[in-house]
């Protein structure tokens, strides 16, 4: 909602919220969901993504539903910045494989008044806090967890297990080299390995 400051100029909240989880949990498409809605208020939305995240599309945010939104690629979070003129929400997918320095620009899109939503992994394959989202979480004004269904039992997934050999951390991929695990499962997978 903007209202109008003491000197009758809008006044924007600015805020942060993370749409987190594995892989396969939703993350993209409440990302676009909630880029959407922005649209339909009439508000001025820019999205951005990574460059190096080509599955679906090189232009477009797809979801593995895919529901598609235009974005922007960039190969920095300083990016974001110059290219963030006029604007009242700011989405960004795949969050994880940008530098960390995106928690710096998202405190300050925020503090200028921007609504910035963020999706990402929270953990790599490992079950490792993966890049900037563990920053991004603490200085969110709202955090919203998301989860797959583990593959093998039904649970609520845990991490995104690796199906295939790499010790690279970032891997592009789909289901052919990834599951969605509970805690459980993914113990048992990792000490058939």
């Amino acid at each position: 909602m903007i209202t109008n400051n003491i000197y009758g100029e809008p006044h924007r909240p600015g805020r942060i919220e993370v749409v987190c989880g594995s892989m396969f949990s939703g993350k993209t498409e409440e990302l676009i969901r909630r880029l959407k809605r922005a649209k339909f208020a009439k508000q001025r939305v820019e999205i951005f993504k990574p460059s190096i995240d080509v599955r679906y599309s090189e232009e477009e945010v797809v979801s593995h539903d895919q529901n598609s939104i235009m974005s922007t690629p960039i190969d920095s979070s300083s990016s974001i910045l110059l290219l963030a003129n006029d604007i009242d929400v700011i989405g960004i997918d795949e969050a994880q494989f940008l530098d960390d320095g995106l928690v710096n620009v998202c405190n300050e899109l925020a503090n200028r008044g921007i609504r910035v939503i963020i999706a990402g992994l929270d953990m790599d394959y490992r079950g490792v806090p993966f890049g900037p989202i563990p920053g991004l979480c603490a200085i969110a004004d709202e955090v919203t967890k998301v989860h797959a269904i583990c593959v093998k039992c039904g649970s609520l997934a845990y991490v995104s297990h690796r199906l295939v050999e790499s010790d690279k951390r970032v891997l592009l991929g789909e289901t052919q080299e990834y599951e969605p695990l509970c805690r459980e499962c993914y113990q048992k997978a990792i000490a058939e390995e």
